[in-house]
């Protein structure tokens, strides 16, 4: 009697684990059909800014930080029109990543940023200035004005110091937005108090972080009075504000 119940107590074993083991194999083919629908949540997908924000967004941008030709065919893969320019400056302004967008609405003119920078402005565009003017004014942004990406300088024009971002063109400041109505949205003017234009300016601010690695606003001192600062530094040294 013992042996027979040892024996139907093996073979319960044995089914229970060819079942589980027949569910693992369900769950993995079907969390593999799962990503394959889902590439922005799949580690492993190239990186398509076409494709909505997912999981693995962040660390494929952050992994662009460090490769330029990797960054550049993401611009390529997406089918932003961009151009490749050839690296100018020396020293600590050094700029080997000097990367144009084509068809961008910023104003006057599109300067020359890093890749990563510019594919962070891509996607904030996308993602938060043409939903948030939508929702708040009914009508797009037609263009996002600039105050220049590069200087050759230190954080704050100081003498000594951290370089900033703007040294390599890894930054760029907005001060204002020009709805397709011919509405004006100033940083300056219209950041204080709780009108939709007020409330516009802080939506973008907030979609940024999700984009850029630092923004800095004006809720950040009074430096940044005026303008926004985006740029895509390490995230070791990150700030939202």
């Amino acid at each position: 009697m013992k042996v027979r119940i040892s024996r139907r107590i093996g073979k319960f074993t044995g089914d229970r684990r060819v079942v589980l083991l027949l569910v693992a194999l369900g769950l993995m083919v079907a969390g593999r059909a799962w990503l394959a629908d889902h590439p922005q949540h799949n580690p492993w997908a190239p990186l398509d800014l076409r494709d909505p924000v997912g999981w693995a967004t962040d660390t494929k941008l952050q992994a662009l930080r460090e490769d330029v030709p990797a960054c550049r065919a993401v611009l390529e893969r997406s089918a932003i029109t961009h151009e490749a320019l050839q690296p100018a400056g020396e020293g600590a302004c050094l700029r080997e990543d000097r990367t144009r967008l084509a068809d961008y609405p910023l104003s006057p003119n599109t300067p020359a940023t890093t890749c990563p920078t510019a594919v962070a402005m891509v996607l904030w565009e996308r993602d938060a200035i043409q939903p948030a003017a939508q929702t708040i004014f009914g009508s797009p942004v037609a263009r996002i004005e600039h105050l220049g990406a590069y200087s050759c300088r230190r954080l704050y024009g100081r003498d000594t110091g951290a370089w900033s971002e703007h040294a390599t063109a890894n930054a760029i400041d907005i001060a204002g937005f020009v709805l397709e109505d011919g509405t004006r949205i100033s940083v300056l003017r219209d950041w204080p108090g709780e009108a939709d234009k007020a409330r516009f300016l802080r939506e973008v601010r907030d979609g940024a972080c999700g984009a850029f690695a630092t923004v800095l606003s004006p809720d950040y001192n009074a430096a940044h009075a005026d303008h926004f600062h985006l740029d895509m530094s390490p995230r070791w040294s990150s700030v939202c504000r």
